[in-house]
């Protein structure tokens, strides 16, 4: 029996802020619902929250990733040709790689940031393995020019986990780390790229602003600050002093 979706609609009002919730489905397993909007036809989007996120199992594996991985595996073993994707498997991993984008980016709204950790771990293996396997250079390429975007949800995910944490350095580190690998990446003659490029580096920017925001503020910091106020005020006399108080701190956190 088809069962109708408009007493799940009538009871999930539509509204800004609450168009995304987690439920336990029938078979036990937690799910991601999003409430859309289309043309104005209402409707439900719902994604595993493990897994493969439509919950099947291609190949009789959790994920076509690791089918298609265990067949280059074996060719390798076998001492034969690189496997090389055809056009029909490269559209298969396409489609697992945005069914796992859709739900990574749903997840992040949901500060669920361990499962957006390990979504675009798996994006980024994905891609990879395809940009390497893939028998025609149009299907090698397709993916590349989503990595900026793909490290910037990782990234941010993992320093604001760090931040919910008050693991401030650990943050500061995740954001560094975010930059040297964008700042390594080879160039690319793509908007696509070139826009996310741009977006992923404005994100860094308001992740470092964000942490300064919470992070509480040291006893030589807050000198500091005192001190800088002082000479801007020309009250010379109080920065000689925070001065001389600064370089105590210092020289006991050296000793």
């Amino acid at each position: 029996m088809i069962e109708d979706l408009s007493s799940i609609l009538r009871s999930w009002p539509y509204g800004e802020g609450a168009n995304a919730r987690k439920i336990v489905g029938e078979d036990g397993r937690e799910k991601v619902q999003l409430r859309v909007v289309i043309e104005g036809l209402h409707g439900i989007l719902q994604f595993d929250c493990d897994g493969r996120p439509d919950g099947a199992r291609p190949h009789e594996r959790e994920f076509a990733l690791d089918h298609f991985e265990d067949l280059a595996e074996t060719r390798r073993a076998a001492g034969g040709p690189m496997f090389r994707l055809s056009r029909k498997q490269a559209a298969e991993l396409f489609e697992e790689s945005s069914m796992i984008y859709q739900r990574y980016v749903l997840l992040l709204q949901m500060n669920d940031y361990d499962r957006v950790i390990l979504d675009t771990e798996r994006n980024m293996r994905l891609f990879r393995f395809v940009h390497e396997h893939a028998a025609q250079a149009e299907d090698r390429d397709n993916l590349e020019k989503w990595w900026p975007y793909v490290l910037r949800v990782h990234w941010t995910a993992r320093t604001l986990k760090d931040l919910e944490a008050e693991r401030f350095d650990a943050a500061l580190e995740s954001v560094a780390e975010a930059r040297k690998l964008l700042a390594e990446m080879s160039p690319q003659e793509n908007e696509v790229f070139q826009a996310e490029m741009k977006r992923s580096n404005e994100a860094l920017d308001d992740l470092e602003k964000t942490i300064a925001e919470h992070r509480p503020v040291s006893e030589l910091e807050q000198l500091e600050r005192e001190k800088a106020e002082a000479i801007k005020a020309e009250d010379y006399e109080r920065a000689a002093t925070l001065r001389d108080r600064i370089a105590e701190l210092r020289r006991a956190s050296e000793a």
